[in-house]
């Protein structure tokens, strides 16, 4: 799949989070800003709404992040035949904090897509320094039931 359209595919994605009135809607602040051939790159400035009670990045919304956004990359791995699968494991790796209005970037791969299970990674860095704040590994299951 080219670029273009894996971008095209995860903007189309990114118009459904704004207009979500499901648990989604946390991310409809996103920006796709690149994607295709199996990676999709987010950006997004935190709210209220994505913080803990101690004013950082919430731990559950970063894990969020990494689930959803892996998935939206393994989207567009073949736009001619699209998987999203099931999660089998979802590891997350928390290295650094975050705050209200830090802007930060989502970057996520697919790192093998086989015949029933696809392996995929995310990174999440504060944009203003390039500081790795998460490190999310996933797995998902995309074979026949």
């Amino acid at each position: 799949m080219s670029k273009g359209r894996g971008l095209e595919l995860l903007k189309n994605v990114g118009m459904y989070l704004r207009n979500a009135d499901c648990f989604d809607q946390m991310m409809k602040r996103i920006t796709f800003v690149d994607g295709g051939d199996g990676k999709a790159t987010a950006e997004l400035k935190l709210g209220k709404e994505h913080l803990n009670k101690m004013g950082g990045m919430h731990g559950g919304f970063s894990s969020t992040l990494v689930d959803s956004i892996t998935t939206f990359a393994l989207m567009t791995h073949n736009v001619e035949d699209i998987k999203t699968g099931v999660s089998v494991d979802l590891h997350i790796t928390f290295l650094k904090g975050a705050k209200e209005n830090d802007e930060i970037v989502v970057q996520a791969n697919t790192l093998r897509c086989g015949r029933t299970l696809a392996f995929l990674e995310c990174e999440i860095r504060n944009k203003k320094d390039n500081s790795l704040l998460v490190k999310g590994a996933h797995t998902k299951f995309i074979g026949q039931g």
